[in-house]
């Protein structure tokens, strides 16, 4: 069996006028060889169709294959030398056209001339004919090296139809290998354009860039390829199928885009970005580097390619939005936290999304052509997690609220007056956590502005029984901070439940019990101070002397902490403080201690009468707008000193009349002080019970507006009381 032969390279495609230098055959140049050589021979030698087929296919593979991460001027400098690689490679192969004479092993020698395509070529130059503009005393190779896209296209296209028409003239019939070689020189060097192509839009965005010319001429020459090949053949001759460069050019775009945006973050790991300011530099890095690409690529890059008529901006447009896409999809697998997945979802709707992010309305990113940045189901997974995250925070910042409320308590602190009223930071807190979420949603979508608010009304209604007790438990109680938490939950219903209509009014019940709770606590504190002092009312030294005035005093320096609560709880707990004044002097008036008669029972009502006076004016010098109030003091005096007995009957009538929800007990209580005889005690008795039927038909409190008075006054049974009712 014969050692292997050492194969010469094939021709280089030289230019039609270039001479050809003698070749030296130890250099694995081919010799001249007879085209009368024997056909049997050549065949046994030379591979067939399907093996060039597939030497091409991996040629082209690696001249095109760059990878991403490569240096685009690595890619031109291996284009250069690719032709010579080629022929190299050939030479090494089985694809010889004659079999070598050897003198010994590894010694080989070159056994053919340039293919019949150069020759005719050369033929054809020297008697004038063929393409005008072709490049003198150059090769193909040299053209591509230097740039000149179109010469060395031209030729090309020029020796491709030579090598048809021949085919077309059965000049191959003999030798079917021989026009497959050559058509697969011709191929090569097609791939070996198209890789310079793609090194060309590699280089475009680098920080040297590209000559505009160049660009033009790029345009010109993809173009010219789609004109020369506009569809397959019908015999399915694969030297004239389209080369799809326009592909091929939207292929290398993409990759350029790819490779630009992996740069912004070239020195971080998958997953190492730190924190929410990590991300965030990340992404602001990747931001000013696409937009400053893309606006090169409108002021510089399209108008060189607009210039032969090809579009670019669209291509670059959309390479750069899948770029970022693909980056963001990665960041976004990673993001930890809400503060990141903020950050991610607050960068792809209001920085990159905003019209104006490439700084001019002229490069504004079209929202319609573009797909959505990250897809529906990754945008709602982040904002779903966002949310869980938000919740859990939300809640932790109302614990940490609460803590500095607490710690403000034990320092003792009094509250700020501001505006006239009482104010606690609780009530700036609240809302600067509820606005500030709220605001941040919404700034993405209306959707997560809704999620939000519902876990502030959540977390806020939780927070409140939280706080009314920690409060009530704490020694902080005083009517000022009382008065200051008041303000805090009126302005959370006035401020937040107005500013988001719709959306919190589940707080309402939270926010009504907590106000309540204080009031009382307010109150409470008032009964405690003034209750001994309504013991003394009603009693003969109490006839002699001014014994509610001291209660009036305290009364009044209560309501001067009610000047700094806002007006609508203010004025609640003003009249609930007149009402409990009312409802204890009846009290104490219907169960006295000491029983008047004669004299003393009527200056006991003039007694009665005064201190209604001073009552009455006291709460209206403070605002009070309870004057339902004003007739219950003076219509129990009335009875008790009525002197003409039969108009006892009338001012009973005007007493139920007024306070419908007095009972029976307190008629007897009020007879009881009068001490009538026993048949008119009965007929006043009825008599009341037929009014007190006919008030309950009519809607019992609910006819008096709804006031209760006498329904809150315990009137315990005693003697007097069983002596009327016998």
């Amino acid at each position: 069996m014969p050692s292997p032969q050492t194969v010469a390279s094939g021709p280089e495609l030289h230019s039609p006028r270039e001479p050809l230098a003698p070749q030296i055959p130890a250099q694995g140049t081919r010799r001249a060889s007879s085209e009368d050589a024997s056909s049997a021979h050549r065949e046994g030698l030379r591979p067939g169709l399907g093996t060039f087929r597939r030497a091409f296919s991996k040629a082209s593979q690696r001249a095109l294959g760059c990878a991403p991460q490569e240096d685009p001027g690595l890619l031109r400098r291996s284009s250069r030398f690719f032709f010579r690689s080629l022929r190299h490679a050939l030479d090494d192969g089985p694809a010889a056209d004659q079999t070598q004479a050897t003198t010994g092993p590894g010694v080989a020698h070159s056994q053919e001339a340039p293919s019949k395509a150069t020759d005719g070529v050369r033929r054809q130059s020297s008697t004038g004919a063929g393409p005008a503009e072709l490049e003198e005393d150059k090769s193909v190779a040299d053209l591509i090296t230097e740039r000149k896209l179109l010469a060395a296209f031209e030729q090309l296209r020029h020796l491709e139809t030579r090598l048809v028409a021949e085919k077309a003239s059965r000049t191959f019939e003999q030798d079917p290998t021989g026009f497959a070689r050559r058509a697969m020189d011709v191929c090569l060097h097609y791939d070996g354009l198209a890789a310079e192509i793609g090194a060309i839009v590699l280089e475009t965005l680098g920080p040297d860039g590209v000559d505009a010319a160049v660009l033009a001429e790029l345009a010109r020459v993809v173009r010219a390829e789609e004109e020369a090949h506009p569809e397959p053949p019908a015999d399915g001759d694969f030297l004239r199928t389209p080369r799809h460069w326009r592909q091929r050019w939207e292929d290398a775009v993409r990759r350029s885009a790819q490779e630009r945006v992996q740069q912004a973050s070239a020195g971080e790991a998958p997953g190492a970005v730190e924190g929410a300011a990590g991300l965030a530099q990340l992404l602001a890095e990747l931001g000013g580097l696409v937009r400053r690409d893309l606006q090169k690529v409108q002021l510089e890059v399209h108008p060189a390619y607009a210039a032969a008529g090809y579009p670019a901006w669209e291509a670059y447009l959309r390479a750069f939005h899948g770029a970022v896409a693909q980056r963001l999809q990665e960041l976004a697998h990673d993001a930890r936290g809400c503060e990141q997945l903020y950050v991610l979802l607050d960068w792809a709707s209001n920085v990159y999304g905003s019209p104006d992010f490439l700084g001019s309305q002229d490069l504004a990113l079209p929202s319609e052509p573009l797909p959505p940045l990250l897809a529906p189901d990754v945008w709602a997974r982040l904002e779903s997690d966002y949310t869980s995250f938000l919740e859990t925070k939300i809640v932790s910042c109302f614990d940490s609220i609460l803590q500095l409320e607490q710690s403000r308590w034990a320092a003792a602190e009094a509250p700020d007056v501001l505006q006239g009223h009482y104010h606690t930071p609780l009530s700036i807190d609240v809302h600067m956590l509820v606005a500030e979420h709220v605001k941040a949603a919404g700034a993405i979508s209306a959707e997560l502005e809704a999620t939000t608010l519902q876990i502030c009304a959540r977390a806020l209604g939780l927070f409140l029984p939280r706080f009314e007790k920690a409060f009530l438990e704490s020694g902080a109680v005083s009517e000022p901070n009382l008065c200051a938490n008041i303000n805090a939950c009126e302005e959370f219903r006035t401020h937040l439940l107005a500013r988001f209509p719709g959306s919190l009014e589940e707080l309402e019940k939270p926010l009504v019990a907590a106000t309540c709770a204080f009031q009382k606590r307010l109150l409470q504190g008032l009964q405690g101070d003034v209750q001994p002092l309504f013991k003394v009312l009603c009693t003969k030294a109490w006839l002699t002397q001014d014994l509610l005035q001291p209660l009036l005093d305290k009364v009044v320096a209560f309501a001067g902490h009610l000047e700094h609560v806002v007006r609508p709880r203010a004025q609640e707990t003003l009249q609930e403080v007149h009402r409990y004044v009312v409802r204890e002097y009846l009290a104490q008036a219907l169960r006295p201690r000491e029983r008047f008669r004669g004299v003393e029972r009527v200056s006991g009502s003039q007694k009665m009468g005064l201190d209604a006076q001073a009552i009455g004016n006291t709460f209206q010098g403070l605002g009070s707008e309870a004057t339902w109030l004003g007739r219950a003091i003076p219509c129990v005096a009335d009875i008790l000193g009525e002197t003409y007995k039969d108009d006892i009957r009338r001012h009973l009538e005007t007493l139920i009349g007024s306070y419908p929800d007095i009972r029976r007990d307190h008629v007897l209580a009020i007879l009881a002080l009068r001490r009538l005889g026993r048949h008119r005690n009965q007929h006043l008795l009825t008599h009341a019970q037929d009014l007190l039927r006919a008030a309950a038909k009519a809607g019992g409190p609910g006819a008096a507006g709804g006031h209760v008075l006498f329904e809150e006054i315990e009137v315990p049974p005693s003697v007097d009381v069983l002596i009327t009712c016998i």
